[in-house]
């Protein structure tokens, strides 16, 4: 959205005022070693996994 009376550019979303870095962890963490993992999400599971190129894939 654009500010006519400035002519700066708005975002549609507003800033967090304090923003968190958010957590990072690698694969193989996350993975612990396998080449699958169940994640549980608002009672739905998705599964992780690691195919054989090296890629990941999350499926519902």
């Amino acid at each position: 959205m654009m500010n006519v009376a400035s002519g700066e550019s708005q975002s549609a979303v507003p800033k967090r005022a304090h923003a968190v870095k958010p957590r990072t962890v690698t694969s193989a963490e996350l993975m612990g070693g396998g080449k699958e993992l169940i994640i549980l999400h608002a009672d739905a599971e998705y599964l992780l996994r690691i195919t054989s190129n090296g890629k990941l894939i999350l499926t519902k």
